[in-house]
């Protein structure tokens, strides 16, 4: 891939680079491409510790940089604590890359390290990101993986051919993207997500899942390969019973299983 060796050689232009390192497909290859072209020593793993983040992401993240042998920090981040974020409107990610990137900037200079990469692929380019206007207000912060138009699916490639397990695992996204726009977001609702979720995990045995709160009404969406695994009786109602615990009064499944951008699209019509 011509394209992949560009990003290589871009790079290998930089002294020292700090990773926005989420413990997903596209930061973890970029964080491992980067280690292998400047050296560990020159790459910095940051990642972000807040309401929003998964549990389970952060655990990923944690394995993945110690495996490759990679510094990584862990930085505290708060986004409720922007009353814009907390609105939850449309834009909503811009407010949550914004201050995320403010954070590892600050950390970057701190340390002397020249520049920050994060890890929006080309595809998003096509998708709802505002969170991707963020980044540009940033002079030292690229998204090579966008500049260099390689995709989804190129990333995964690249992944496998590293030698990575985790070049198929499902994509992630914030918390905050399980409540539609419109409803507030608070540390409670995010708790409770992050709960219901790894539930799910638990009991059904999913890779992919999404539980949406509508309030009293979650919604929970799986792989489209993997919706065979709620509809047996006993598998629901264990999810019920737990999900109920929570306060949520009625659980429901979406049919269709996950697509990414579900409730961006109902609320943005894009």
């Amino acid at each position: 891939m011509d394209r992949l060796e560009k990003l290589r050689n871009f790079i290998a232009s930089f002294e020292s680079v700090a990773i926005a390192f989420s413990g997903g497909v596209d930061s973890s290859t970029l964080l491992a491409l980067t280690a292998e072209v400047l050296g560990r020593e020159r790459v910095v793993a940051v990642t972000a510790s807040s309401p929003t983040t998964p549990s389970r992401d952060l655990e990923d993240a944690r394995k993945f940089a110690e495996m490759i042998g990679v510094r990584h920090e862990f930085i505290e981040l708060n986004e409720l604590e922007d009353e814009n974020f907390r609105k939850n409107p449309p834009n909503r990610c811009y407010f949550c890359k914004r201050m995320l990137l403010s954070k590892i900037t600050e950390f970057a200079r701190s340390e002397g390290i020249q520049v920050v990469f994060e890890g929006t692929n080309a595809d998003e380019l096509r998708g709802h990101r505002p969170g991707f206007r963020a980044i540009s207000e940033f002079e030292n912060v690229y998204s090579p993986w966008a500049m260099f138009g390689i995709t989804k699916d190129e990333i995964r490639e690249i992944a496998r051919k590293m030698g990575y397990e985790f070049a198929d695992k499902p994509s992630m996204a914030c918390l905050s993207s399980r409540i539609p726009f419109g409803m507030e977001i608070d540390k409670e609702k995010l708790r409770r997500i992050d709960v219901a979720e790894n539930l799910v995990i638990a009991i059904a045995g999913v890779r992919q899942v999404r539980v949406r709160d509508f309030g009293e009404n979650a919604v929970i969406e799986v792989g489209r390969d993997e919706r065979g695994r709620l509809f047996s009786p006993d598998v629901a109602d264990r999810i019920v019973e737990e999900l109920r615990k929570l306060g949520y009064r009625n659980v429901l499944m979406d049919l269709e299983g996950y697509r990414t951008g579900k409730l961006s699209e109902s609320e943005t019509n894009s």
